[in-house]
């Protein structure tokens, strides 16, 4: 399993999954790269919630689209939160958020649809994405996993909707954990790392909650890994991109090494 760079095009380029590639999706993450945005938004913003101007994020919304080979009109998009929130989105609400942030699915952070041709996108910047792709029910996920909605069981809970939804089986289900700032930068406060430390197993807190120089730092990846395993999921079927953002600043956009000034990159996946 693998996670690599792939050239779309105008200079556009994009990270995929190996263990969901050539398997029904299309699916992909941004970087900076092949937008149009001004700083410090440059060039490939694809979020309209930080200043951005829209006509811009537009711009970028159909680039991505056109590399990816996917319908912009047809985007789905939230207003992310930092919760837990779970929606199935129908055919009704394609082109929701696709063009302007009010029209944007309220205070969710993940989505998971069965229509074909309906491509699911949401942003980040530093929080991990988190693709879901069931092969047996033809369905899909996309989940926002920072700290709260990892906490929060995000991952697990995107899981347990398509279970009751589609009928997904966890250990039928793909996800690919994409890039995310990393156990090597993501300092936190003791109250945050005591409540990774609570909310999992000894085993668990062990590989989620290191010692840094002063503060704890937490693994996303591993966290929202062990989650899924809990309820299931194969560790096989789970590819991790184990790239950090904060490291890979100059490719990924990242709200702590830009000091919260930045763009968004975007995950996209879309049933063919």
């Amino acid at each position: 399993m693998s996670f690599s760079l792939q050239y779309g095009m105008d200079g556009l380029w994009y990270g995929s999954f190996s263990l969901l590639s050539d398997k029904g999706v299309i699916q992909g993450v941004s970087t900076r790269f092949g937008g149009v945005s001004q700083p410090p938004f440059g060039k490939l913003n694809l979020a309209m919630h930080n200043g951005d101007a829209v006509t811009a994020v537009v711009e970028n919304r159909r680039r991505f689209c056109r590399a990816l080979g996917t319908d912009p009109a047809k985007l789905c998009t939230c207003d992310q939160v930092h919760g837990t929130g779970v929606v199935r989105v129908t055919n009704t609400q394609a082109g929701a958020g696709s063009m302007d942030y009010a029209s944007a699915i309220q205070e969710t952070d993940a989505l998971i649809t069965d229509v074909k041709n309906l491509p699911l996108l949401l942003f980040f910047a530093d929080c991990t994405p988190i693709l879901f792709f069931d092969p047996e029910h033809k369905a899909i996920g996309l989940a926002h996993g920072g700290w709260k909605g990892t906490i929060g069981l995000i991952a697990q809970k995107t899981v347990l909707a398509m279970q009751r939804e589609f009928g997904t089986r966890p250990e039928d289900c793909l996800v690919g954990i994409g890039p995310a700032i990393g156990p090597c930068c993501y300092e936190v406060d003791t109250a945050v790392s005591d409540r990774f430390a609570a909310a999992f197993s000894e085993n668990q807190a062990e590989i989620i909650v290191a010692d840094g120089q002063g503060k704890p730092k937490l693994n996303l990846w591993a966290a929202n890994r062990c989650q899924l395993e809990a309820i299931g999921v194969w560790r096989e079927h789970i590819d991790v991109a184990s790239v950090c953002t904060q490291c890979n600043s100059n490719v990924f956009f990242s709200y702590r090494a830009d000091r919260g000034h930045t763009g968004r990159i975007g995950a996209m996946i879309c049933l063919k």
